[in-house]
């Protein structure tokens, strides 16, 4: 056998015990003929000693040792001798003294190292050019084992709820979900693709009308958008539907099991509330300026436009006179912000939109900033008694269209939270985020959009409005946000042929288009299906967070880079011609 121990597991009662390792050469230390190497595998890091006596051909084997050789040892675990210990090390009160060594595996210099945490770190590209490599890594190695550990949780906790883990097809049909499809060509349909699921939505629906009422999925998810940090072309979800249940059924579910797993993988980190707090759309956009808030610190936006009606600001004035707001966010102890600093805050707020921005610096002689001599003493005193503003403070103005304000301060106060380090990493906010709009209107192409995705109740409350008022119509939608994320989205589903044929009429759908596209779906509701809703928490993005990284590519085991390619593979890449051929293919220069 390869070996009897585990690298990670010798403790002092194995003193005496004859064992064989199996693993990598982590360090290597040379003291006057004694040899040490620090054996590392998944489960740990040991020491071995080579002591001069052993046989001259192990001590030949020794000589040629690097860095990331695989060994395995044989040898008898010893006890440190007194104030030789390492309590930075599980294994650190033994050693291993080695008899013999056998080299399985010798390896050539690493591109970067990999027992150094993440000093040195290279660059991501070579890091994910070299990926088994980067994964040996502690960082990386824990990464990968608190995503096992996740999925685990929620596939055994859903078992005990009565759900049913279900596959559903990767080579599916195009779906309109917000984003472009990868497309997959056929061989034997010349001219016809398949499509890579964007999501389980519709196959989930059907298997409620096939009477599954409790399914999830540890669900592959793929879609053609540009990258950012949280964003992959291929990402994972978990994938659940229920059958008769109302909205607050599903949050109760899933709020259940995310309140029971982050304790259980991770204890460090705290929830900052139980029961999770419930906003609306229009609230959390009001007062937080996202419909994905940061609720680990206050910072609310505070519309102040009462307080200015009679201002002689001319920037103030303009704006109210428009139909526009006033509102204000509070930067605690950030009165002494130099003008390069504010002017730097200015750049900021006008990447969201604004066309300047206002300042008041609450401070001992009085307002300072750029606002201050514009504002009168008795609208100062008013507006920093209606914010809380206090000596040392700082206040941030933005006066326009309601949906401008609202972005712009939005966006301020993630700036100052990282600035001032205002929210606790340990901390998960979560929140539901309900109501949302059921329609968005796009004025490129002068029609309604699906706000969450077609396959969305309405409100039944606001059916009337389908032909009046499509704006006005709200969904029965909802999102779980934590600390800034939107974490996962879902709605109860439409379970009517009338009411989702009628949605894609007004989304602009002919009708031989809708049957053409969604004919079994619309078919499947005919044959008695039930009211159902459910959800699909992005696992990635969770993952990340509670690994306290920046950018999902750090949880998943082989990510595509920032472009969106593999480097590792080098993928996308070119095909030979003769497969193009029998895809039917050219490429279009």
């Amino acid at each position: 056998m390869y070996k009897t121990h585990t690298c990670g597991e010798l403790r002092v009662v194995h003193a005496g015990q004859k064992v064989t390792l199996a693993g990598w050469v982590h360090r290597r230390r040379d003291h006057g003929g004694v040899v040490f190497f620090d054996l590392r595998d998944r489960y740990g890091i040991v020491q071995i000693t080579i002591n001069p006596d052993v046989s001259k051909e192990t001590l030949n084997v020794v000589a040629d040792v690097r860095f990331e050789w695989v060994l395995q040892i044989v040898g008898t675990v010893q006890k440190r001798p007194a104030g030789m210990e390492n309590p930075n090390m599980a294994t650190g009160e033994i050693e291993v003294i080695a008899s013999e060594i056998n080299v399985l595996n010798p390896a050539k210099t690493l591109p970067f190292m990999v027992n150094n945490g993440d000093t040195n770190e290279a660059d991501e590209n070579t890091r994910l050019k070299y990926r088994y490599l980067d994964l040996r890594r502690e960082r990386m190695r824990e990464n990968i084992i608190l995503r096992h550990r996740v999925i685990k949780f929620m596939r055994d906790y859903l078992d005990k709820q009565n759900f049913i883990e279900i596959e559903t097809p990767i080579l599916f049909k195009a779906t309109p979900e917000g984003a472009r499809d990868y497309l997959v060509p056929s061989r034997v349909y010349p001219g016809q693709f398949y499509a890579l699921p964007q999501s389980p939505q519709q196959l989930k629906q059907l298997l409620m009308v096939a009477g599954m009422d409790r399914y999830f999925q540890i669900a592959r998810c793929f879609r053609d958008e540009d990258q950012r940090g949280d964003r992959q072309p291929e990402f994972t979800q978990l994938d659940l539907e229920m059958s008769f249940v109302h909205r607050d059924d599903v949050l109760a579910m899933v709020e259940g099991l995310y309140t029971a797993m982050i304790p259980a993988v991770t204890p460090h980190k705290k929830i900052l509330s139980s029961p999770w707090p419930v906003l609306s759309y229009t609230d959390a956009i009001e007062k937080y300026g996202s419909d994905k808030p940061d609720l680990r610190f206050g910072m609310q936006l505070i519309d102040v436009s009462d307080v200015f009606a009679k201002s002689d600001f001319r920037v103030f004035q303009s704006a109210t006179e428009a139909g526009g707001v006033i509102k204000c966010i509070v930067a605690p102890d950030s009165a002494d912000m130099s003008r390069r600093e504010v002017d730097e805050l200015t750049e900021v707020a006008k990447s969201f939109g604004a066309k300047g921005l206002a300042t008041l610096a609450v401070t001992a002689e009085g307002p300072k900033g750029t606002a201050a001599k514009f504002v009168k003493p008795e609208e100062f005193e008013a507006v920093k008694s209606k914010v809380g503003a206090k000596q040392g403070d700082l206040i941030l103005f933005a006066a326009d269209q309601r949906a401008v304000v609202n972005k712009v301060l939005g966006g301020l106060r993630l700036v100052f939270r990282d600035k001032l380090d205002l929210a606790d990493k340990d901390v998960m906010a979560f929140a539901w985020v309900v109501d949302f709009p059921m329609f968005e209107w796009n004025e490129e192409e002068k029609k309604w959009d699906a706000a969450h995705h077609p396959f969305t109740m309405p409100k039944m409350e606001d059916l009337p409005k389908f032909e009046t008022n499509p704006g006005e119509i709200f969904s029965d939608a909802y999102d779980m946000v934590c600390n800034g994320y939107e974490m996962a989205s879902g709605s109860i589903r439409i379970h009517r042929r009338d009411i989702q044929f009628k949605i894609f009429q007004l989304l602009g759908l002919k009708d031989e288009e809708i049957q053409l596209k969604f004919g079994h779906m619309l078919e499947a509701f005919e044959y008695g299906a039930p009211p159902h809703g459910g959800m699909a928490p992005g696992i990635d993005r969770l993952v990340m967070l509670l690994a306290d990284e920046p950018n999902i590519r750090e949880v998943i085991a082989f990510p595509k880079n920032s472009g969106a390619r593999d480097v590792m593979a080098d993928a996308p890449s070119s095909v030979e011609p003769k497969q193009l051929k029998e895809l039917h293919i050219k490429i279009v220069e």
